[in-house]
């Protein structure tokens, strides 16, 4: 039996995150990838140009139709804009039942443009953490989601899991791309205890998309039946490879475009 996922982010028209690097690395992991398009990004790899919002009512529209007649494995949610937009995402998820919900609260893109606005991210706190399988923050989403300063080391990444923990979801991958260091370090943090998961830190401007893959990465190891640390492991392992061979991949607006890793490891998956 053919494992699915869903992906409900945004798309990047220039192909390097949101729903397209989604369904490449679905695809690239032997799912079959759906999707619900909750915006549409006017995007390069030199930034993003403009967002245009897809309609709450649209938004849940789609997720009907791709639950209704799919046998959805796992979700991965990304870019969700605005209040309405999660709202939506919420109640149709909970109308059908989802499980296995990888949560990457998507709030600024690699170039520093913003993509949720403020007064959304309440509505992604109180209704979609709490039903997340894993929440995947970067290290500034964390510190978003908390309304606190960037974590400085492991410990302070720890402490900012477990209180992002305390907001409901089952677990949290904190990812570390952000820090500094001979390695990248992720952790992974649920009531049972910790996981540290590492790879070396490349000399790479190419990480525009990581974030989007690796959480669709887990989502993709879910609906495969792998239980979730089995899951965020082979992710991670995936994701280290994307971005070692990323350089060797020249497109838009030269060598270090940093647009999506994902793209020269799909083609020779």
């Amino acid at each position: 039996m053919t494992a699915i996922a869903v992906t409900i982010a945004g798309s990047d028209s220039g192909g390097g995150a949101g729903i397209q690097a989604d369904l490449k690395t679905f695809a690239a992991l032997g799912v079959y990838g759906a999707s619900v398009i909750a915006a549409v990004t006017a995007q390069n790899t030199r930034g993003v140009a403009g967002i245009h919002d897809v309609p709450a009512d649209f938004i849940a529209a789609q997720l009907d139709a791709v639950f209704s007649d799919l046998d959805v494995c796992a979700v991965k949610i990304g870019m969700l804009s605005n209040a309405p937009a999660i709202v939506s995402v919420a109640d149709g998820l909970a109308r059908h039942r989802a499980h296995s919900i990888v949560l990457d609260p998507v709030m600024v893109a690699t170039s520093g443009d913003r993509l949720l606005k403020p007064d959304a991210i309440d509505a992604l706190r109180t209704r979609l953490i709490p039903m997340a399988l894993v929440l995947t923050p970067n290290l500034p989403e964390a510190a978003a989601l908390l309304d606190t300063s960037i974590a400085a080391d492991e410990a302070a990444m720890l402490s900012q899991a477990r209180r992002l923990l305390a907001l409901g979801g089952r677990a949290v991958l904190i990812k570390g791309g952000h820090a500094e260091g001979a390695q990248s370090v992720d952790l992974l943090v649920s009531a049972e205890g910790a996981e540290r998961l590492t790879a070396p830190r490349f000399a790479t401007r190419n990480t525009h998309g990581t974030g989007c893959t690796l959480s669709s990465a887990v989502a993709a190891g879910l609906a495969k039946g792998l239980p979730l640390v089995e899951a965020a492991r082979a992710a991670k392992r995936y994701v280290t490879s994307a971005i070692a061979a990323a350089d060797r991949l020249c497109i838009g607006s030269g060598e270090a475009s940093s647009h999506g890793p994902v793209h020269h490891f799909y083609r020779h998956w």
